[in-house]
């Protein structure tokens, strides 16, 4: 698989692995399916992992830290600052590293390869002392290097003018196009690293759902439509269902013959100047394995790109460019 540098950490594949379903919020994921799909995606030739310690209360850390007993040389990013509200005084020494702690202890390592905050609010981010923490976490060896992981472009920016953050996470696909603007350029400028979260859009960019499709009650596409349990921009990247499904209908005849509207989907995310790698989530082995493949496309035509721009400026922009 290509590789591109993830900022300090160094180069990673361009496919990661996005390790949210495993752990809670998508319906249930057996054991089972779960260590099938993460060793599914490292024989597909994945090397980044992404998880964090919320996801299924250290459930999905701890997967990983098995993967991770296989398969050491991976690089491995998780997350931190969500176990309590989110208040600028929650983000303190103490804090930083039980949560550090609870981490290395479920991912079964002295060392995190990479921190990211926990889409902290933007008072957070713009807190000196925060990062003068954090860097003194790298010191003491408890990570190689931190990031933040963001919901908006303006947090993503703010993020990238400190000094020693190694990468942002922010969502990007191709209903989310807002951060082609500031924050692609500016990473690549800085030497950050971008990973690309929500990358299919909750799966509305599979392509596979329609009007009737259904989830069940612990599935966030059900309980948080409207933002009730987290930010609404993490569900369908904040699109409503059925103009979701309107724009991938318009983007269904741009997909290459013999492939996924998923893998198009993915394509067009790892054609984007500046993004490291994108981390689509699995609940199975053939869903890792189908999402790596998409690192083998080759890049999508100038007139393609120009025509899923057209789709987000008619359908997308209006509703979702200005809050994120």
């Amino acid at each position: 698989m290509e590789t591109r540098e993830l900022g300090p950490l160094g180069p990673v594949g361009v496919v990661g692995f996005g390790a949210w379903q495993i752990g809670d919020a998508w319906g249930q994921v057996s054991e089972t399916d779960a260590m099938d799909a993460l060793r599914t995606a490292v024989q597909e030739g994945v090397t980044f992992i992404d998880t964090a310690d919320v996801y299924g209360d250290g459930r999905s850390e701890r997967l990983v830290g098995r993967l991770l007993e296989e398969h050491p040389h991976l690089t491995v990013a998780t997350k931190m600052g969500r176990r309590m509200a989110q208040e600028t005084a929650h983000y303190n020494p103490g804090n930083f590293r039980a949560w550090n702690d609870d981490s290395r202890r479920n991912l079964g390592v002295d060392s995190i390869d990479l921190v990211q905050l926990h889409c902290p609010p933007s008072a957070v981010i713009d807190t000196d002392a925060v990062f003068d923490d954090l860097d003194a976490m790298v010191d003491e060896g408890r990570m190689r290097a931190y990031g933040v992981s963001v919901e908006t472009c303006e947090q993503a920016l703010a993020a990238i003018a400190r000094p020693n953050v190694a990468s942002v996470q922010i969502i990007l696909n191709a209903f989310r196009l807002k951060p082609l603007e500031k924050v692609l350029p500016a990473a690549k400028a800085a030497g950050v690293g971008v990973i690309a979260r929500v990358p299919l859009a909750s799966g509305l960019l599979s392509g596979r759902y329609t009007p009737t499709s259904s989830f069940g009650e612990d599935d966030h596409r059900n309980f948080n439509r409207q933002g009730q349990a987290f930010d609404q921009g993490e569900t369908f990247s904040g699109v409503d269902f059925a103009t979701g499904l309107a724009a991938v209908e318009r983007l269904r005849p741009l997909v290459p013959e013999g492939t996924t509207m998923a893998r198009f989907a993915l394509r067009w995310i790892l054609d984007q100047d500046g993004v490291s790698t994108v981390i689509p989530g699995a609940r199975n082995a053939d869903q890792a394995r189908g999402n790596a493949a998409a690192a083998q496309l080759p890049p999508l035509d100038a007139k393609t790109h120009q025509r899923v721009r057209e789709v987000y400026d008619e359908l997308i922009r209006p509703r979702v460019h200005q809050r994120w």
